[in-house]
């Protein structure tokens, strides 16, 4: 009789050993993927603010049951970021105060890391810091004011401008939870989401903010006759899409990402950009491209873990 060498014991322990060592290999490319992505988004001191922002005791403003934690923590807020900074753009005033007095072309991570930090201290940490960074962003908006290109004058403010800033995030958001979450909400999730962010718009001194998917869309329509072209918006958007402070290997993945936020973008937002418009290309190719892209996210970057109390 013929004993196969695969029943052998030593061939089943090198088989675990390799099973072993290739899972190991795995995790830690994981492991160091996950770290250089969150150190981007969230700074060098990303991984102690997240654990007073997930860890400090206390109430929540938003309870570990709505939508806005589940977006918030799903890694298609990358695809959906960099579509609200193109969207927002498009608003002359806006664009002026970020031109003016945003450091973005010499430390675009930075204003990145500042941003997603706001978000996660609304969304996940204690109400106190919350506040707290509510009354900080309150405080810098304060100061940015100026006069834009085509004489009118601006201040960050201006309930009107800080409703703008609010709603292409709210709409970018949202639109890439529904295409590429990881589990995308129903209507009353969608309207759920819309709503808590209002929460955080009012704090931030935006005057009824809309608390609908319906009322958002609205709102979004509403604003197209104030958006245009400028010479600032083109050039923030060549800078974002185009050049940003990337190491080579880093190119490919990052203008796949840059691809699919564009390609959420309706054309009406595109053209005062002059960003190309191909919909069979995008919803096939883009479309796919983005959902592995945003998987490998998702895959890298581990879950938020539930704070110590979410409660109100």
């Amino acid at each position: 009789m013929v004993r196969l060498f695969t029943s052998t014991p030593d061939f089943k322990r090198c088989v675990t050993l390799e099973t072993v060592t290739a899972k190991s290999t795995l995790k830690a490319a994981r492991d160091a993927l996950g770290s250089s992505l969150f150190e981007m988004v969230a700074g060098p001191d990303g991984p102690k603010a997240r654990e007073r922002i997930h860890h400090t005791p206390g109430p929540r403003w938003f309870a570990e049951d709505r939508p806005i934690r589940r977006v918030h923590a799903d890694a298609s807020m990358f695809v959906g970021g960099l579509r609200a900074l193109l969207l927002q753009s498009l608003h002359p005033l806006a664009m002026a105060g970020v031109a003016e007095h945003s450091n973005y072309r010499d430390d675009p991570w930075g204003r990145l890391q500042r941003t997603s930090t706001f978000l996660a201290e609304t969304t996940f940490g204690s109400a106190v810091d919350a506040q707290r960074a509510v009354d900080r962003v309150r405080g810098i908006h304060r100061r940015v004011h100026g006069v834009a290109a085509d004489g009118r004058s601006y201040t960050a403010t201006d309930p009107h401008l800080l409703e703008w800033v609010h709603i292409a995030e709210a709409d970018s958001f949202l639109k890439a939870h529904q295409l590429y979450g990881a589990a995308p909400l129903d209507q009353a999730g969608r309207d759920g989401y819309v709503a808590d962010m209002a929460e955080i718009a009012a704090r931030l001194g935006v005057v009824d903010p809309p608390r609908t998917e319906e009322e958002l869309a609205q709102r979004l329509d509403a604003f197209r006759p104030e958006l245009r072209s400028t010479a600032a918006a083109r050039d923030a958007a060549r800078f974002l899409l185009l050049t940003p402070p990337l190491p080579l290997a880093a190119r490919a993945p990052y203008g796949a990402l840059t691809a699919t936020a564009v390609a959420m973008l309706p054309l009406w937002a595109r053209i005062p950009l002059l960003l190309p418009y191909f919909p069979p290309v995008e919803l096939t190719v883009v479309r796919g491209v983005g959902r592995v892209l945003v998987g490998g996210i998702r895959w890298a970057l581990p879950a938020p873990e539930s704070p110590v109390s979410a409660g109100r």
